[in-house]
């Protein structure tokens, strides 16, 4: 009898090991990545009830100028994080939140980065890899443009807010979103964007970033049969990212999207 209890015991040791192994923390994650000589700080949010499951979906979120750094930390201050800190329900997923290098833009380089780090994250936590995702704001929707365009088989669905293709006054990068050679640039992004789910967000009245930006991209797409949609924000400035990641039509949508349903 007491070798069949000790027997018991074991068999209970042994099974609460792996439950112990499989820990993670949870919530806005400090993470490094390295490309070529450098390294790079980045957040990633893994939200409370990751344990639960082995198929979570995947963002990565290009967050604007106004974040650019070293810190490694300003990137969740504006855009998806603060959307995530005020409902974490509305997103379930695991979200990589990289942050530029001071002066510059997500093309070339930096790009590549932001990529190493998705890439990282995917290798580090149970991901659904049908159902990655890419959204950016204002320089991060060009950067969204950008990668998107780089990797359009990864991509379930690419969301871009207040971004723009052809290089802009003021915006000059030292890479294009379409590489030169390639042919005229919207026509070429939207042949090879043709068969991913687009949804391109902008305020009508934006300063900053000219709402053509979008309309143009919206207007290849759909010349191309791309699967798109374009929602302009009546008088709304440059902010119009607030709206789109508070849009429950915009997360149910999101959500829907699988890689595999091509």
């Amino acid at each position: 009898m007491r070798a069949r209890r000790f027997a018991h015991s074991a068999l209970l040791v042994l099974l609460a090991k792996p439950l112990v192994a499989q820990h993670v923390e949870t919530g806005f994650l400090d993470r490094q990545v390295t490309v070529g000589s450098a390294s790079y700080r980045y957040q990633v949010y893994v939200p409370a009830g990751y344990a639960s499951r082995d198929d979570w979906p995947v963002i990565l979120f290009l967050h604007g100028a106004g974040e650019r750094g070293a810190d490694g930390l300003l990137q969740t201050t504006v855009g998806l994080g603060p959307a995530i800190r005020h409902d974490p329900s509305r997103f379930p997923a695991i979200v990589v939140f990289p942050q530029l290098p001071a002066d510059s833009q997500w093309v070339g380089m930096p790009a590549e980065m932001a990529f190493q780090a998705l890439t990282q994250t995917m290798h580090e936590f149970h991901v659904d890899r049908n159902r990655v995702y890419l959204t950016g704001l204002s320089m991060g929707g060009h950067g969204t443009w950008y990668l998107a365009y780089r990797h359009a088989d990864l991509f379930a669905a690419v969301a871009p807010i207040c971004g723009w293709v052809p290089e802009m006054p003021g915006f000059a990068g030292s890479v294009p979103v379409v590489p030169a050679d390639s042919g005229a640039a919207l026509p070429v992004l939207a042949r090879r964007l043709a068969r991913t789910p687009v949804w391109i967000f902008h305020g009508e009245m934006d300063e900053v970033v000219p709402v053509r930006g979008s309309r143009e991209a919206a207007a290849a797409l759909k010349a191309a049969s791309g699967d798109v949609q374009y929602t302009e924000y009546l008088g709304l400035n440059h902010n119009s990212w607030d709206a789109t990641y508070a849009s429950d039509s915009f997360v149910r949508w999101l959500f829907a999207q699988r890689r595999h349903q091509r």
